[in-house]
């Protein structure tokens, strides 16, 4: 490991312990910022709910950390955007959002959509299939954006148990972007959970930062980040664990696919011969392929994008 990762390690990877909610609160009024909280969501009506209840109990009627509560809904067939409303959310069709681009599906998409209609100067994204959910989970990430100006984007560590095993979720991470990261960006090789859905940001960095419509968002928004703001601007805080649905074998697969695509588009901005991933499923006849996309498309920083200028100057 690099000597300048493990300083790193020491001074700008912390647990929840390091900040009281008490001193979070004291920041946030000192400041004057103010925070929005996302849920990218798709078909998520039995987690979605609770997660908006604890986060509006805990950090917006106990203590008013947490300024909005937004779930942007990127085409539900169950009742995720009803059952998310009930519990105090705004929701938001991803659709509805600047509809003269189309969208596209990926939870990158959702993601960057989401800065239209948020106004909160940081800008925490929970994913919407968590169980068991801690409202510690957004002031831990939030905390030290409003206690040290010199950190920009936090993410949240934690273990992720599979099967009742502690610490063998995260599988993608393991076999796909740990070794990336190591091989061709050693600088972010302290994140614990590098492609963890759980982050806060400063607005200010958002909105200067490309979007992978895919998968590959959180790889691609680290590495972007490593190049625009540096590492000292990251950090991480241990949050305890995290409880959440799991993907299959070859939805792993695809996942795997478009975060190696983000991380080669990175590394030369070269062209891919070919941007599809074949599986196999056993069929009547045998194994039968399955061809899939990989996710290509970036969305531009949003600072580029004229109606998020008109917005600001508003």
């Amino acid at each position: 490991m690099l000597n300048e990762v493990e300083r790193w390690l020491s001074t700008r990877s912390w647990s929840l312990t390091d900040r009281p909610l008490h001193k979070i609160m004291a920041a946030k009024r000192s400041s004057g910022s103010s925070v929005s909280v996302v849920l990218p969501a798709l078909n998520e009506e039995e987690t979605v709910g609770e997660i908006v209840a604890v986060i509006r109990h805990d950090l917006m009627h106990q203590v008013p950390l947490v300024d909005e509560i937004v779930v942007i809904d990127s085409g539900s067939t169950d009742r995720t955007s009803e059952v998310a409303a009930a519990a105090g959310a705004r929701v938001v069709h991803r659709d509805e959002i600047l509809p003269r681009l189309p969208a596209v599906p990926g939870k990158g998409e959702v993601l960057w959509r989401s800065l239209l209609v948020t106004s909160g100067d940081i800008v925490c994204f929970i994913d919407a299939d968590l169980k068991e959910f801690s409202s510690d989970f957004v002031s831990g990430i939030v905390g030290p954006l409003l206690t040290d100006p010199g950190v920009d984007l936090v993410k949240a560590m934690y273990d992720r148990p599979l099967g009742g095993a502690a610490g063998q979720g995260g599988r993608v991470t393991e076999l796909m972007a740990r070794p990336l990261l190591n091989m061709h960006w050693p600088q972010l090789a302290g994140f614990v959970q590098p492609l963890g859905g759980e982050y806060a940001a400063r607005r200010s960095l958002l909105e200067q930062l490309p979007f992978p419509v895919g998968y590959g968002v959180e790889l691609g928004m680290l590495v972007d980040a490593l190049h625009l703001v540096g590492l000292d601007a990251l950090a991480q805080v241990d949050v305890g664990v995290r409880k959440h649905r799991h993907q299959d074998g070859q939805a792993l697969g695809r996942m795997a696919a478009a975060i190696y695509r983000t991380a080669q588009l990175r590394l030369a901005r070269g062209h891919l011969i070919r941007p599809a991933l074949t599986q196999f499923e056993r069929g009547e006849a045998g194994f039968e392929p399955r061809t899939y996309s990989v996710d290509t498309e970036e969305r531009p920083p949003m600072a580029e994008i004229a109606e998020y200028a008109r917005r600001k100057a508003a």
